[in-house]
């Protein structure tokens, strides 16, 4: 068939629950690779955050930060820091609120609070130690995203208040913060722009909201049957849940795979 470039979302979508990587979803990597086509994970997550995967998987092309940080084979092709200022606005306002932050680049990250229970929180359900503390970490250097750790419904306020950046709810205690018109969507776009592929080659898995973009501007959108239903409803196919064999089933059933 056509070579194809196929985006994997990585928690509940490559990774189940437990953070594993079910040995189906390694086994019709391979076997998509094999085959010749383009194989690349678009994340939410830094790319220190995946580099074991990435490495188990033999994938070398990525779109992290929620479409903000792009790697083609180990070259950085796109990047989209956050507005510095913005993000001084931001730590100001969240002070006021007691609500601690995260600032993250491509190669680590630091909170602005030490010992606090949300980021432990948060980031255990990644399987990640809470960062180091350094409150300037994010002065005069670029940010490509930065954790906002509140309640939810509380990243409203923030929403109103900031024109220039966008909250998206990852946790039940976090959000990620990227610019604006940010999206994987985007990230994407740069990347096939740089191969000579167009979006009806292009096939996205996911199961959350961070994936609507992608999943609704890919010309091959899956959502995982683990997904809510706002994001299945974004998606052309709807496959089995990530437990569930759901890679596997999806790239047989949009023809991918034998």
């Amino acid at each position: 068939m056509e070579k194809a470039m196929i985006f994997f979302d990585i928690d509940g979508t490559l990774y189940n629950h437990e953070k594993e990587l079910p040995a189906s979803t390694k086994r019709s990597i391979q076997a998509l690779q094999q085959a010749g086509h383009e194989v690349a994970i678009a994340t939410g997550r830094s790319p220190f955050f995946f580099k074991e995967l990435r490495e188990e998987l033999g994938i070398d092309s990525f779109v992290s930060f929620n479409g903000q940080y792009v790697v083609y084979k180990g070259e950085t092709i796109y990047a989209n820091p956050l507005d510095s200022e913005a993000v001084e606005k931001l730590t100001e306002f969240a002070a006021t609120r007691n609500h601690p932050l995260v600032y993250m680049n491509h190669e680590t990250m630091r909170s602005n609070i030490a010992d606090h229970p949300a980021i432990e929180e948060s980031l255990n359900s990644l399987k990640f130690l809470p960062p180091e503390n350094d409150p300037h970490f994010h002065k005069e250097r670029d940010l490509y995203q930065t954790l906002l750790f509140c309640t939810e419904g509380e990243e409203q306020e923030y929403s109103e208040a900031f024109d220039s950046i966008r909250f998206v709810r990852w946790h039940p205690s976090s959000v990620d913060v990227i610019p604006a018109e940010g999206s994987k969507a985007i990230g994407i776009r740069h990347l096939i722009e740089k191969l000579g592929f167009t979006m009806d080659q292009v096939y996205a898995f996911g199961d959350e909201r961070n994936d609507l973009e992608m999943l609704s501007e890919a010309g091959h959108g899956v959502a995982m049957g683990n997904a809510p239903q706002v994001v299945k409803d974004a998606a052309r196919y709807v496959t089995k849940a990530v437990d569930e064999d759901g890679i596997e089933h999806g790239l047989k059933m949009v023809g991918l795979l034998d």
